[in-house]
C-alpha cells in the first residue's frame, strides 16, 4: 500500500513502488551532507546509479532549504518506482508550512528577481527540480511542507548495459590465453563462505582450507596508494571496484583487480561477491564506456529552453572524508569527476609548497607510475599537460602526440582539467580523462569547474592541516633521530640506526654506503626492506648493480641502475632470472640516493627505494634530506671515535707485554681491565721478563691520570725497567734511575707507584724474591697453610723527589706458596662510603688455598665485580704467581 503522505497519492496508472528508504535529519549544517550520503548509499543499492548525480544535487537544495532556511527538520523519503515511469521519487518534507516557496513563473513574485536569475539567493531548488526532474510539486499540509521530484531511468537496450568503442586489434589489452576469474563470496562478518575453482588456481588455497576464515587473512590492503578505505568498510559498500593484494598458499603477494558487489541472500541477510582477476587483466572487470548524461531534463525529452546542464555536485565528497584526512577526499573527488564526466581516468594535482609544480596526489584507471606520480611546472612549457590556471579541453590527443606527455601510453584521448583556485590563487588542477575522442565539450569543463570550485576550499584546507601535521611529525621525528643518532659512537650501529629510522617511515628500502678516505669509491653496508625476506636479495642486487657516484651536490638525486639492472636481467633470463620477482618489484619503484656530507667531504651514501610504480614525496625527500645531514654527522663522529678507540687500543697493548713468559716451576696468571670504554688509555700496567738465566723481572704499576701524558709516562717505566734490570743495576739502583728520568719529562712527569721484583729460581724448588714497593699497594703471600701476610714494606713512589732512599727487602717462595700482586683499582673498590680495602683483598686471598694462579685472579676479580653494584671506575691489573709443589 503506498503512504498516506500529500505528495504520494496512487492514482490510476500510477507506477508501483518497489522500494522504500527514508530517514530523517536534524536542523544542523552537517544534516545536508548527510543526506546527501544517505540518498547516494540508496541509490546505489538499488542499482540506479544512472539519477544519483542528479538525484543528490537535488536532495541537497532541497534540505539545504529545510535544515538552514526554515530552521526545520527536514525528512527525506526514496521510492524505487516500477512501472510506465520506472525510476527514483524523492520528497523532502520540513515542518515550516507558513514559509510557501515561490514557483517560477509564479504571479506572486511581484518585482522580485525571476527564477532563473543565477544571482538569486532563494528558489534555486526549485529550479532545478524543474530543469532536472521529469515531474515535481509542493505540496502543504497544516503541520508540514513536502517538495517531491521523479527522475526516470533512460531507455536501455536490450541486452546492453554498456559499450566501448570498437578498438584496432593492437589496442586490445593483452590476456592470457586463459583469463581466470576469482569469485569469493564474503559474509556480513568478513568469512569467506564462498570460493570457486578459478580461485583455487589463481591463489593455491584449496576451498575448505578458506571457508570460515576472515577473508582480511588473504589479504593485504592497501596495494594502491590514496585509499583512505579499509577491508572491512569497503566489503559494506554496495559497491566498490579497485586494486589490492591476495596471499597466495606460499605467502606471496598477487596483485589483484576487484570488483565488489554487495547483496543479499532469500532471508535479507547481506553479502559481498568479490570478483578478482590478476591486476595486469583488469580491464575484464573495469567498466567500460558509459552512456552520456542528458543535458535535457528526462532523456528523450528535449531541453528546456534557457535550462543549462545540470551542475556537478561534489559538495558531498566530504561526507565520511572530514578535511584532515587529504588523502581520502582527494581519492573521493577524483572518483566522483571520473563517474559524473562518465570518464575512464581522473586524476588530481596539487601546488608544491614553492608553487612552481603540481604533483599528482590522487589517480584513478592510472596504472602507469608515470601518470599516478607526475611532477609538472605549473607555467606553460614542454612539459605542461595543459593550462593550468584556466580551463581546457582536449578533444582527441592523439591528433597532438605530445601535448599531455603526463598520459602518453595511457591510452587516453579526451582529457578535460580545470584549475583549483582558492582567493584567485592557483592551487591545484583537476582532471577527467576518456579512452574515446571527442568525449568532452566546453559544457564540461563549466560543470567540472563548478565542483573544483566548490571543493577547492575544502582541499587547500585539507593541505595546510596536513602540511602543519607533517612539519610537527617532521620536527618529532628528526628530534627522536637526533637523540638516537647522539645516543651512540659506534659505527655500525649508526649505520644500523639511519637504515631503520628511513624504513618504513620513509621509505620501502634503504641502503647506506661509506665511501673511502678521498670520497673515490663507495662500499655498501646496511641494507635494510620492510620485508624481512626481501633484505638478501636486495642486498644481492644492489652488490650486483654497484654503488652510485659519491657526489657531493647536496640534495636527492634519481638513481635508475637498480630498476634498471632488475628489468634487464629479468628479461635475459626470464623464469630462471638470479633477480627474484619480488626483489624486482621492491627497486621498480622510484629511487633516490642522498650524499653523506660531513665536513666538506661525502663520507657515504643513503639510498631510499619505493615499491613498483610508487614515488617518494616531495615533502618526505625534504625530510630524508635534513635526515641525511645529521646522520652524515653522527657517522663521521663514529667514524672519528672508531678511530681514536684504535688508536687508544694499540697504544693501550704496545704498553703491555704481547704474552706472557712461561717461568720454569712457577704458574702465572694476569688479569687487565680498562674502566673506559677504549677511548682513554689506562694507567696501568704490568710486566714479566727474563733478566738472566734463572732470575726472572716482575712489575706491576700505576701511572697518575690517563690519556697520552699518562701513557708516555707507562711506555718510559716499562722498557726503562727491562733495559736497567739487564745492566745487573739491583732494584733500589732502577728504581731510582727510572725516577730521574721521570723527573726529566718536566711538566709532561706523572708520579708512578710501583711494584718492582726479581725472582731467582733455587735448585731447592723453592724462589727467592727481592722487592721495592714504591707508593704501591704491598704484595700479598698466601701459605699452604692459609695465612695471608705483606711480602714488603711501603716506600715512596716515583715521579715527586729527587732524592729516594730506597731499599730491597727479600723474601722466600715456598711451593704452594702464592703471590698476589694488584693495583689500586683492586683494593680502592667502592660502594658508598664502604672500600674493599687491604684487609678485604687479605679476606678474599685467604679463601683462595688450593687454588691454581688462574683461580686466584678469577676469584679476586669477582670479589671486586660483586664488592657494588655500580661497574668499576678505575683501571684494575691482577698478578699472580703460584710456586708449583713437588706434586706439580
Amino acid at each position: 500500500m503506498l503512504p498516506s503522505t500529500p505528495g504520494l497519492r496512487q492514482r490510476r496508472g500510477e507506477p508501483v513502488i518497489t522500494a522504500r528508504a527514508s530517514a530523517t535529519f536534524g536542523p544542523v549544517g552537517r544534516s545536508v551532507a548527510a543526506a546527501r550520503a544517505f540518498v547516494r548509499d540508496t541509490l546505489a543499492g538499488w542499482g540506479v546509479e544512472e539519477l544519483t548525480d542528479d538525484a543528490v544535487v537535488l536532495t541537497s537544495e532541497l534540505v539545504t532549504n529545510a535544515v538552514v532556511h526554515a530552521g526545520t527538520t527536514a525528512e527525506v523519503l526514496c521510492l524505487r518506482t516500477a512501472g510506465e515511469r520506472d525510476g527514483v521519487r524523492i520528497e523532502v518534507a520540513d515542518l515550516y508550512p507558513k514559509r510557501r516557496l515561490q514557483m517560477p513563473g509564479h504571479p506572486d513574485s511581484g518585482g522580485a528577481a525571476p527564477m532563473d536569475d543565477p544571482e538569486r539567493e532563494g528558489g534555486r531548488g526549485l529550479l532545478l527540480c524543474s530543469t532536472l526532474s521529469s515531474r515535481w510539486g509542493v505540496e502543504y499540509s497544516p503541520d508540514r511542507k513536502h517538495v517531491w521530484f521523479l527522475l526516470q531511468l533512460p531507455e536501455r537496450p536490450a541486452g546492453t548495459r554498456a559499450a566501448g568503442p570498437a578498438l584496432p586489434d593492437e589496442r586490445l589489452p593483452a590476456a592470457p590465453e586463459e583469463v581466470k576469474v576469482a569469485v569469493v563470496q564474503v559474509d556480513a562478518d568478513g568469512t569467506v563462505t564462498g570460493w570457486n575453482p578459478d580461485a583455487d588456481q589463481m591463489f593455491g588455497h584449496p576451498a575448505k582450507d578458506v571457508a570460515g576464515r576472515p577473508f582480511s587473512e588473504l589479504v593485504a590492503w592497501p596495494q594502491s596508494p590514496g585509499i583512505s578505505l579499509g577491508l572491512d568498510e569497503a566489503l559494506k559498500l554496495s559497491r566498490w571496484e579497485g586494486t589490492y593484494g591476495v596471499r597466495d598458499i606460499t605467502g606471496r603477494i598477487i596483485r589483484v583487480y576487484g570488483s565488489h558487489l554487495r547483496v543479499r541472500d532469500t532471508t535479507g541477510r547481506p553479502f559481498t561477491v568479490a570478483l578478482l582477476v590478476r591486476e595486469a587483466e583488469r580491464a575484464v572487470l573495469s567498466g567500460g564506456a558509459r552512456p552520456r548524461p542528458s543535458t535535457g531534463a528526462h532523456p528523450g525529452t528535449p531541453a528546456k529552453s534557457g535550462a543549462a546542464a545540470h551542475p556537478l555536485d561534489v559538495g558531498d565528497l566530504l561526507d565520511g572524508a572530514p578535511p584532515e584526512d587529504l588523502d581520502g577526499l582527494l581519492q573521493r573527488t577524483v572518483e566522483r569527476a571520473r563517474d559524473a564526466l562518465d570518464g575512464d581516468a581522473s586524476f588530481l594535482l596539487l601546488a608544491t609548497d614553492d608553487e612552481t609544480e603540481l604533483e599528482v596526489r590522487a589517480t584513478t584507471g592510472l596504472t602507469g607510475s608515470r601518470q599516478r606520480f607526475a611532477r609538472v611546472p605549473v607555467e606553460t612549457g614542454t612539459l605542461r599537460y595543459g593550462n593550468t590556471r584556466m580551463p581546457a579541453v582536449h578533444d582527441d590527443l592523439a591528433e597532438a602526440p605530445g601535448a599531455v606527455p603526463m598520459l602518453t601510453g595511457s591510452g587516453m584521448r579526451s582529457l578535460v582539467t580545470v584549475p583549483l583556485k582558492v582567493e584567485g590563487r592557483l592551487t591545484g588542477s583537476l582532471g577527467v580523462a576518456a579512452e574515446s575522442a571527442h568525449r568532452y565539450t566546453n559544457e564540461d569543463a563549466l560543470r567540472l569547474q563548478f565542483a573544483a570550485d566548490r571543493v577547492a576550499l575544502a582541499v587547500e584546507s585539507a593541505r595546510l592541516t596536513e602540511l602543519e601535521r607533517l612539519r610537527r611529525d617532521s620536527l618529532s621525528f628528526l628530534v627522536e633521530a637526533s637523540d638516537l643518532l647522539a645516543g651512540t659512537l659506534e659505527r655500525d650501529q649508526t649505520l644500523a640506526l639511519m637504515a631503520q629510522m628511513t624504513v618504513p617511515t620513509l621509505a620501502s628500502w634503504c641502503a647506506v654506503y661509506t665511501t673511502d678516505e678521498h670520497a673515490q669509491q663507495a662500499a655498501l653496508e646496511y641494507v635494510l626492506h620492510e620485508d624481512e625476506d626481501r633484505i638478501d636479495g636486495l642486498r644481492a642486487l644492489l652488490e650486483r648493480v654497484g654503488p652510485p657516484t659519491p657526489d657531493p651536490v647536496p640534495g636527492p638525486r634519481i638513481w635508475m641502475a637498480p630498476a634498471q639492472e632488475a628489468r634487464r636481467v629479468t628479461a635475459r633470463y626470464g623464469a630462471d632470472s638470479p633477480v627474484s620477482a619480488l626483489t624486482a618489484d621492491a627497486v621498480t619503484g622510484e629511487t633516490v640516493v642522498l650524499p653523506l656530507l660531513a665536513r666538506n667531504r661525502v663520507i657515504g651514501l643513503l639510498a631510499l627505494g619505493r615499491a613498483a610504480d610508487e614515488r617518494i614525496r616531495q615533502e618526505v625527500l625534504e625530510l630524508a634530506d635534513e635526515l641525511s645531514r645529521r646522520a652524515a654527522l653522527a657517522l663521521d663522529n663514529s667514524r672519528l671515535y672508531s678511530e681514536r678507540t684504535a688508536i687508544s687500543q694499540a697504544l693501550q697493548r704496545s704498553l703491555l707485554p704481547p704474552e706472557l713468559p712461561r717461568v720454569p716451576g712457577v704458574e702465572v696468571e694476569v688479569i687487565y681491565r680498562a674502566a673506559g670504554q677504549g677511548n682513554e688509555v689506562g694507567g696501568d700496567f704490568y710486566d714479566l721478563f727474563e733478566i738472566s738465566p734463572g732470575k726472572w723481572g716482575m712489575a706491576i704499576g700505576d701511572v697518575c691520570g690517563t690519556g697520552p701524558e699518562a701513557a708516555a709516562v707507562t711506555g718510559l717505566a716499562r722498557h726503562a725497567l727491562r733495559l736497567l734490570a739487564r745492566e745487573g743495576l739491583t732494584g733500589p739502583q732502577v728504581l731510582e734511575r727510572l725516577n730521574a728520568a721521570i723527573l726529566d719529562e718536566g711538566s709532561r712527569s706523572r708520579f708512578l707507584t710501583l711494584l718492582y721484583g726479581e725472582l731467582e729460581l733455587l735448585p731447592s724448588g723453592h724462589a727467592e724474591l727481592k722487592t721495592v714497593c714504591a707508593g704501591h699497594p704491598l704484595p700479598l703471600l698466601l701459605g699452604v697453610d692459609g695465612r695471608v701476610a705483606s711480602a714488603a714494606h711501603p716506600q715512596p713512589l716515583l715521579g715527586v723527589m729527587d732524592d729516594l732512599e730506597l731499599h730491597e727487602e727479600m723474601v722466600v717462595l715456598s711451593p704452594g706458596d702464592v703471590l698476589l700482586c694488584v693495583t689500586d683499582g683492586v683494593t680502592e673498590r667502592r660502594e658508598g662510603t664502604r672500600m674493599l680495602g687491604d684487609d678485604g683483598l687479605e679476606r678474599v686471598l685467604a679463601g683462595c688455598v688450593g687454588l691454581t694462579a688462574g683461580g686466584v685472579a678469577a676469584r679476586v676479580e669477582r670479589a671486586v665485580e660483586r664488592f657494588a653494584a655500580e661497574p668499576p671506575s678505575d683501571d684494575m691489573a691482577i698478578l699472580v704467581l703460584r710456586m708449583e709443589d713437588a706434586r706439580g
